[in-house]
């Protein structure tokens, strides 16, 4: 399994998508500042992830999920917690 998935910055309120096969070991390397595009936006909170079968299959929704209609999809998924 592969999963796509998104972290929300609690310093700078913004929004990181990646993707992975594991995503517990990923999301402590995030935490931990080892991932060089998030370490400087700590603290981090998983607030959405999707499992994928094939690595294919999470690499396009990533790159989807980066487009405009992807952050539309994605804010009507997490409506609840953006909007508190």
């Amino acid at each position: 399994m592969y999963y796509t998935y998104v972290l929300h910055s609690l310093k700078d309120r913004k929004f990181y998508i990646g993707f992975t096969q594991d995503l517990k070991r990923r999301f402590e390397e995030h935490e931990k500042g080892f991932v060089e595009s998030t370490k400087h936006r700590r603290p981090l909170k998983l607030i959405y992830y999707e499992a994928c079968l094939d690595r294919s299959d999470a690499t396009h929704r990533e790159k989807y999920f980066k487009t405009h209609h992807g952050k539309m999809y994605l804010g009507k998924r997490l409506k609840s917690y953006l909007t508190g």
